[in-house]
Formats: structure tokens, C-alpha cells, sequence
């Protein structure tokens, strides 16, 4: 058995794809996925399962969602590792007086080339700063998340790729969760 985090995209964001993490949790126990947990409603769930491939579980919970509830929900899945290296490879925690209420990380589908921060163009964004770490973006929002057009929707326009994004505590929060 493995432990998978799913991380589900534009769920319960504004009164759209509203799912309830119980009802998320018996349709996911349903299809086979054993020990089951959520965390919050922005969708983040943890799966043991036989797969070892983090891309299959995601397809295979991205197919549940659209054949029970009728959501096409992008999801990320990835694994005790890929929160680890969030900690050792995010260089915004190493500057002083670093303020974690602004960092966020940006969960993508697929990895990338250290050239890709060339095409987010993210000068036009200062003083919002972001880098690329294989298939994460590290982002710094000089004002907050809610305040920039360096989002979801912007990186996976640029990158072509499928992107959600979590709140630095919310990542810390998911490692210790993986205990």
C-alpha cells in the first residue's frame, strides 16, 4: 500500500464544483481507495492504495468524480516526497523575516524545465516573485494571493500544464498530515 495526496482543482472555490469531503471520502472508499482523510474543503485527500503510480490514482479519482457526481476536476497527486522537497528546495525560507502567510506553492501535472520560468514572464508580476523546481512553482506574493494575476488559471495558460495552488501553511499542515 501507498499513501497518495490528491490534490483536487477548483473545488468548492465560490459556489462551483461543490463537492463535501464526506460525500468526496465514501465515493473514493467506494471505487477502493482505503484510509481515506481530508483535510478542509479545497480538496485535499489522502488514498492508500495498491497503485504506486501517483498519475494513475489521479486519473482514476478525477473518473470517479465525473461518473458520480458529474465535476470535471483537474487533480495533482503526489507523494510524501514531493512535500518534503517543498521544504529543502523552496529558497523564500531562507531569507530573513521570510513571511509565510505569503508563500505559496503551485502543485503542476507534469515536470518542467528550469527554462519554463521564461515563459511565465513573471517580471510583469513584480513584485510577485515566483521559481521553478521541477513540477512546482514556488511563488512570493508581495501582497497576496488574491491581489495578483499570477494564478492558477495564468500558469496553466503559459505552461500548458494543470496547476493548484496551496497556501504555505496548508503545505505544512499536509506533511505533518503524511505522519
Amino acid at each position: 500500500m501507498k499513501t497518495h495526496l490528491a490534490l483536487l482543482r477548483g473545488i468548492n472555490v465560490s459556489g462551483h464544483n461543490m463537492i463535501k469531503m464526506d460525500i468526496l471520502k465514501m465515493l473514493l472508499e467506494n471505487a477502493g481507495f482505503q484510509n481515506v482523510r481530508t483535510y478542509i474543503q479545497s480538496g485535499n485527500v489522502f488514498v492508500d492504495s495498491e497503485e504506486k503510480h501517483g498519475a494513475s490514482v489521479g486519473f482514476k479519482i478525477k473518473q470517479e468524480i465525473f461518473k458520480e457526481l458529474g465535476l470535471e476536476v483537474p487533480v495533482v497527486v503526489i507523494g510524501k516526497e514531493d512535500l518534503e522537497s517543498c521544504f529543502k528546495n523552496n529558497s523564500y525560507l531562507k531569507e530573513k523575516a521570510c513571511d509565510t502567510k505569503k508563500l505559496y506553492v503551485a502543485f503542476l501535472s507534469k515536470e518542467l524545465q528550469g527554462s519554463a520560468i521564461n515563459d511565465l514572464k513573471i517580471s510583469q508580476f513584480k513584485p510577485d516573485e515566483a521559481a521553478i523546481d521541477k513540477s512546482r512553482i514556488y511563488i512570493k506574493y508581495a501582497v497576496g494571493a488574491g491581489k495578483t494575476r499570477l494564478d492558477q488559471k495564468y500558469i496553466e495558460k503559459k505552461l500548458n500544464v494543470v496547476a493548484t495552488i496551496r497556501n504555505w501553511n496548508t503545505v505544512t499542515t499536509l506533511l505533518e498530515m503524511f505522519d
